[in-house]
């Protein structure tokens, strides 16, 4: 059966081929392209897929940037002042622009006499011991860049699945614009002969208003299909970048890809591999959650030299005598951090992205539904184009040869003008299922292919 469907498809492609260089709009088309190199095009043109690309590179970098988040801290300060030091010993709060001295004045009584101070600090920190902390950050880190990436090769994907369905829905539209020149062809023909026949006599004038009326409406059918392929062709435009490509198909069915029924061993669908990635980001969010509200053990170290106008004997010297380092100190310790509330924090923070990781699980195994459905709708519609395909190659026999009947017999004076017109009609319908059922075969085998993931196998086999 599958042999036979091969070949009733491949003389249907054929006599599509045969049609299709008569249809005027393709006089428009400069470049030649496979389905493979519009994807390519897709790639490299449409913004949105460039979009994606970019926060790709930002989730990479996102990585290092973890990384790096744990080197050392090492700040190094250097200060010179004028002012003067005059204060007394007591508490305060360190409010923000207020910078006080702990300790006293050095004299009874006030003295505003404006001193000079240089200090310079070195101090560097570290932590000692993070308890998982900085490896939860770069995996959260990476999985997020895995999140993106997968983002990335959704959208690539549902972007050349509908490049596919553009694909065969604009040479459907170019083969049934052929096949509405070559139906229009036969209304003109219909009407040159009725003409001749009512002016002769031999047949009634309604004859050539019906022949008119006919002719009239296959230029509009015309005009629309016309109107329908050049829609078709600016959505792939603004997909590829590419103006009225021409698209060409081997007309051979069996070159296609032959699709595995069992999927056990096919690749993970980019359309549910972006929640399952989606999922693991939760999961590594929670995991970083969990480290985050832990202890912190730190180890410092500084030093700092210092020098001013102020000596040692309560003498205040010259601005000049501010200016040297005069005193040097340094210190080095071990510091534990923890906040004792953290563990409501934590608690709280497992609550919500608990929620986030189940909605991510069920939107995983909605896709995966979804998938499956799709298949079995596919398989299904292939099944029912294989078996139109052994029953039409005799419909468009017999409407063709009951269409040149019919037109020898209106030409004798045997049958009226209705039955003509019923005859091309029949004639018409049988080329468009043609049409319909072959680019149903093609788009079946598309959605499965999509639906399994082997969309990228299938663009391939394409030609």
């Amino acid at each position: 059966m599958a042999h036979s469907c091969n070949r009733a498809a491949g003389r249907l492609l054929g006599f599509l081929l045969l049609l299709a260089p008569t249809c005027p709009a393709l006089a428009q088309s400069t470049t030649t392209c496979s389905l493979s190199a519009l994807v390519d095009s897709a790639n490299r043109h449409l913004p949105l897929l460039l979009e994606k690309q970019a926060l790709v590179q930002s989730a990479k970098a996102g990585i290092t940037e973890a990384k790096h988040a744990f080197l050392p801290r090492l700040n190094v300060v250097e200060e010179l002042s004028v002012g003067s030091a005059d204060d007394v010993t007591g508490p305060f709060l360190p409010l923000p622009g207020i910078l006080h001295s702990i300790s006293g004045s050095i004299t009874a009584e006030p003295n505003y006499q404006a001193v000079t101070g240089n200090m310079a600090s070195l101090y560097g920190e570290y932590e000692l011991v993070d308890f998982g902390l900085k490896s939860a950050k770069i995996n959260n880190a990476k999985a997020f860049a895995g999140l993106s990436q997968a983002d990335l090769e959704k959208e690539r994907y549902l972007v050349k699945w509908q490049i596919g369905k553009l694909f065969f829905a604009i040479l459907r539209s170019r083969y049934q614009l052929a096949v509405d020149a070559e139906d229009l062809r036969r209304y003109e023909s219909m009407l040159t002969i009725t003409c001749a026949l009512t002016g002769s006599g031999v047949n009634p004038g309604v004859d050539s208003s019906l022949a008119r009326a006919g002719l009239s409406r296959t230029r509009v059918n015309y005009n629309e299909a016309t109107g329908a392929l050049h829609r078709l062709e600016q959505q792939l435009a603004y997909l590829t970048g590419i103006d009225h490509p021409v698209i060409s198909l081997d007309t051979a069915v069996a070159n296609l890809p032959v699709l595995p029924m069992d999927t056990a061993a096919a690749p993970l669908n980019p359309l549910a591999d972006y929640f399952a990635k989606q999922k693991q980001q939760y999961s590594s969010q929670a995991d970083l959650a969990r480290k985050s509200y832990l202890p912190k053990v730190l180890l410092g170290a500084g030093g700092w030299a210092r020098g001013s106008s102020i000596q040692y004997n309560n003498l205040y010297g010259s601005a000049g005598e501010g200016l040297g380092y005069q005193r040097f100190n340094y210190l080095a310790g071990l510091g534990i951090t923890y906040d004792l509330f953290n563990g409501i924090h934590r608690r709280d923070r497992l609550s919500v992205i608990d929620g986030q990781v189940k909605a991510a699980d069920y939107a995983l195994r909605q896709q995966q539904l979804q998938l499956q459905t799709q298949q079995r709708q596919a398989e299904e519609s292939i099944r029912i184009a294989q078996a139109n395909l052994l029953e039409l190659p005799s419909q468009l026999h017999a409407a063709t040869d009951a269409y040149h009947q019919k037109e020898a017999q209106y030409q004798a004076g045997v049958i009226n003008l209705v039955d003509l017109v019923n005859a091309s009609f029949e004639l018409f319908q049988a080329q468009s299922a043609y049409i319909r059922t072959v680019n149903d075969w093609y788009t079946a085998n598309l959605d499965k292919a999509a639906a399994t993931g082997n969309l990228d196998q299938f663009i391939q086999t394409v030609k």
